[in-house]
Order: structure tokens, then sequence, then C-alpha cells
């Protein structure tokens, strides 16, 4: 889908993870800076870790913001048997998401899932003379994962497939921009949620156009953590995922590259990147 050219201001975030507390606390901060609906996109991954799929569902339907299909969308709306996330096998994260996918698969009305049926898998759009693809893992994978360490060859390769200056990628959870020379990677993070770095905070990204740049900043978003771990307590979801919202630490840095589980309770802190055509 082609949103076209864009001239003002572009909010980007990922995985809301059926953690509605985050996902309300993203629209008011959308509409605390100023940005309509029509200047907001989403990843992907709507639907996981968290206890209220539905409502989450809902409320982005409802926002009217462009959303890239996750994974997640696109196994539910085929009622798979698995998140299709792409875990490996015998993981933490792939024994964890037996729970979260079958507790949100049996809740989601079968309209919600036609509607992630619909989703595209890649949106573009151009911004200040520079093009974008945004997909939700890489170009040609929707579960690839895409982390800050790898190999810039990959990378490269994606951005090149996807015939743009720009590609925005989700996935992976975390946070980061990468300069390809030419060219750029970028995930904005997640919101449902933390980045691993010991906070409860989520994150989105900014792109701002500026005298023929572009300024891409990185933000955390705070929200209510203890509300939605409550929520996932009185669904009797497992306590992994309700205890990261609180701790800030994952339950499944096996996933992570060594550089990523090097960074397990270290702080986040992203410089903004100036991207010239």
């Amino acid at each position: 889908m082609d949103l076209g050219t864009l001239h003002s201001p572009v909010l980007i975030f990922g995985g809301p993870y059926s953690n509605l507390a985050a996902t309300q606390a993203m629209q008011a901060e959308a509409a605390r800076l100023g940005f309509p609906a029509q200047q907001v996109i989403c990843t992907g991954d709507l639907v996981a870790y968290c206890a209220e799929p539905e409502a989450t569902v809902q409320l982005i339907r409802d926002w009217g913001i462009s959303v890239v299909m996750g994974n997640c969308e696109e196994s539910l709306a085929q009622n798979a048997p698995d998140c299709g996330c792409g875990f490996d096998q015998g993981s933490a994260c792939s024994l964890l998401s037996v729970e979260w996918y079958n507790f949100s698969n049996k809740r989601l009305p079968a309209d919600d899932k036609q509607w992630m049926s619909t989703l595209p898998r890649r949106l573009t759009f151009s911004l200040n003379g520079q093009r974008f693809t945004v997909v939700h893992g890489s170009y040609e994978r929707i579960n690839e994962f895409v982390f800050a360490s790898e190999d810039k060859a990959l990378k490269v390769h994606q951005r090149q497939l996807a015939e743009s200056d720009v590609l925005i990628g989700g996935h992976c959870g975390l946070p980061f921009g990468t300069a390809l020379g030419p060219g750029y990677w970028l995930n904005s993070g997640v919101i449902g949620m933390p980045a691993n770095d010991g906070t409860r905070d989520g994150w989105y990204m900014l792109l701002q156009p500026v005298d023929g740049q572009i300024n891409v900043s990185w933000h955390r978003l705070a929200y209510d953590a203890n509300h939605a771990a409550e929520r996932m307590k009185q669904a009797m979801l497992s306590d992994a995922y309700a205890n990261a919202l609180m701790t800030g630490l994952w339950p499944s840095v096996d996933i992570l590259p060594a550089a990523e589980q090097a960074q397990t309770g270290t702080r986040l802190e992203i410089a903004p990147l100036l991207m010239t055509p």
C-alpha cells in the first residue's frame, strides 16, 4: 500500500501486544503531540503477550491509523496453530507463545480476524524527498528478526529489494537506527513490552522533516504497567511476561544475538539520527 507523499512529521510504533494500557497511552501521546491518525503508523503485532487482545484491536481499528500486517495478524487471520513468530524450537519464546497465542485466538472475534487478513504486508511513502518502506520483519520475510547488531549486508540487501532509501522494520522488539551508506534501516521499538533494559517503558519513533533532511528520534512511552500486569494475572496467564512488564527484563533473552544479550538490564539510550538524501 502506498501512502503517497507526506508533508508532515510521522509517528511510528510497533507491538501493542494486547497491552491495552500501553496502546491507550500511545494514542494519548499522539494526540498530545498533535499527530492525527493519518500521520501514525504501526509496524504490526497488535496481539501477543498481554491480556486484552480484543480491546486492543478495537482501539487500533477505531483510531484509524495505518497498520502493517505482522506475523501475529497473519497467523490469527488464518486460525493457524501458532503465532508464526519464527522462534527457535525449544526457546523460551517458543514455549511461552503457546499459551498467549491460544488465549488470544479464542477471544478474537471473526470480524477482527477478517480485518487482519486485509492488512498490507508493506507500506510505502515519501517524505522530504526520501522513499520509505515499512515492513514487519524484513522485506522478504514477515517473521525475520533483524537486530541492531545484524550484519549490515543483510540490511543493505533488504533495502535494495525494497527499492527505497529507508526500510523500517518491526518484530525484533528493540528500537535502533543503522546508517547503511547509502540508506538507512530503522526500528521504532514496541509499546507493549519493555526493551529488556530494566525499565518499564515502551518506545516509539518520530520522523520530522527539516531543511531537506529528516530527523529521526526515539522516545520512551510511560504507561500504567501495573494495571497491564494485573490484567494478565486476572486472566491467569503465565507470570513470565507479567513480570517482564514490571521488571523491564525479558524472560526470553535466548532469542537475542550475543550483543543484545549483553545489554540486558542496561538502560537504553538512543541518539537522534539526521538522515540526508
